[in-house]
């Protein structure tokens, strides 16, 4: 199932960035033989009450990849988020790199053109990325080759990204106490959600898995790193031998209980897009998109 030619003793510098606005951990991945690094799941500030787009969050990333003299290979994304906006084309522009997302993009931005009636001029064939990764395609960050894997159910374009003995699990997982995504998007699946985390978790099991989203469950402090033995035996989700059957049942019945995310309007607007705004209108203002009855 693996690429067994990825050499699992390498072991990346992983720098993590949460945003307390959308509990997003972004993070930086240094090769460990080089200054070359990767930067996933980037964040893009928004005060959607006022309409308004900052770069705090991003710019925090771009300082501590100069100060550290790093360069930056790849931009990646996990998925085309549904709670908070990508900042990947902003920080491309300021430090380079080439931008990637799964290759099933192009599902998701044919199921949400039509949702936000998007004219022809919308690309949908995924042409704003740099790359669009397959099931076992491999890429490197200097040195360190990587591996992607299309672990969809969350969305039909979720990507889990692993790079030496770390993995970057997107939504697919949550920490043990968090569990699992929800699997009711246009396009998601529980039971395809479920088979995707048995892939990750048939990763060796000392593999480092590092979370996109925390809320600290019960109050404890916000956490992004687990493994993938812990998940194995401690997720509440899927652990300890929990079938198919249980975890589809109790994951439809739970996400029939949740509210949309307070950010998906613009996030899907803008990711997408590969984080860029919708085009200026005729007087060169933006705007987006509040689709009714329609999420």
């Amino acid at each position: 199932m693996f690429d067994h030619t990825l050499d699992r003793r390498t072991k990346p510098e992983v720098h993590p960035f949460f945003d307390p606005a959308t509990n997003t951990i972004s993070y930086v991945v240094k090769d460990p033989g080089s200054e070359a690094c990767a930067i996933v799941d980037s964040v893009m500030d928004i005060d959607y009450a006022a309409g308004r787009i900052s770069y705090d969050h991003a710019d925090e990333i771009i300082g501590f990849v100069r100060d550290n003299g790093l360069k930056v290979e790849w931009l990646i994304e996990t998925h085309v988020h549904a709670d908070h906006l990508s900042a990947a084309p902003y920080i491309q522009q300021k430090l380079g790199g080439k931008l990637g997302i799964g290759r099933n993009i192009t599902v998701v931005q044919d199921t949400f053109g039509k949702v936000f009636n998007e004219g022809t001029e919308f690309q949908r064939d995924g042409s704003q990325f740099d790359r669009l990764f397959d099931d076992g395609d491999t890429y490197l960050v200097g040195g360190m080759k990587c591996l992607a894997l299309h672990t969809p159910g969350h969305t039909p374009a979720c990507m889990t990204h692993v790079m030496g003995d770390a993995a970057f699990v997107g939504d697919t997982l949550f920490m043990p106490d968090g569990g699992s995504a929800r699997a009711d998007f246009p396009g998601g699946d529980a039971g395809t959600l479920y088979d995707s985390i048995q892939k990750v978790l048939s990763l060796p099991e000392e593999t480092r898995l590092f979370m996109c989203h925390d809320y600290g469950p019960n109050g404890r402090d916000i956490q992004w790193e687990t493994t993938v033995a812990e998940e194995k035996a401690q997720n509440i989700h899927v652990g300890g031998g929990k079938t198919k059957e249980e975890f589809v049942k109790f994951r439809t019945e739970r996400d029939a209980q949740l509210d949309m995310p307070r950010l998906i309007i613009p996030s899907l607007q803008v990711n997408m897009r590969a984080g860029e705004l919708p085009p200026p209108d005729d007087t060169g203002k933006r705007f987006l998109k509040v689709p009714l009855n329609t999420l």
